[in-house]
């Protein structure tokens, strides 16, 4: 149910921009792999949910999810203050509980319903949340693809940032 691929093929891996000041390196030597991202999402049992109010103003939680196919997936009550932001502005960032062993991803949420999604990856999403939490989950779910991923372990000397087309998203 978890995504193994040694890296995306869709991304370019590199370090992540910020002030001098934090010493990340320039070059490439000791850049994380993906699969550590992979192997710390899947693994999570808790993620951090961070939307947009309709303010403008974030809104995080906790929620459960699962890693499949190269997304996180996660769902909610169609009354939930997030699922309810998410109908407006479809921007996310999902966090794992863990600031020592940190991933960050920031993307866009696409709802899946039945009539909307694929009944073969909804039935494995259930699955997933099965195997996970001894509950199937139902619809909705939310996948939340990488439009940028960021990842350490031993910051700076590892911290890793990798950028998705927009274009396969």
């Amino acid at each position: 149910m978890t995504d193994d691929r040694s890296s995306p093929d869709d991304a370019r891996r590199s370090r992540p921009m910020t002030e001098d000041s934090y010493g990340i390196p320039d070059d490439g030597d000791g850049a994380l792999p993906w699969t550590f991202v992979a192997e710390k999402l899947a693994a999570d049992r808790y993620y951090w949910v961070t939307t947009v109010r309709p303010d403008g103003f974030p809104h995080a939680r906790p929620t459960w999810g699962v890693w499949v196919d190269g997304a996180v997936h996660c769902g909610g009550g169609e009354r939930t203050r997030w699922v309810r932001n998410l109908e407006r502005n479809d921007a996310v960032v999902v966090h794992r509980e863990d600031a020592t062993e940190v991933v960050i991803l920031e993307g866009r949420a696409e709802r899946l319903d039945e009539g909307t999604a694929d009944p073969d990856l909804l039935e494995r999403l259930d699955g997933a949340y099965e195997n996970k939490y001894d509950v199937r989950h139902g619809v909705p779910f939310f996948r939340v693809r990488p439009d940028t991923v960021l990842a350490w372990s031993d910051f700076p000397a590892d911290a890793t940032r990798w950028t998705f087309s927009r274009e396969t998203r």
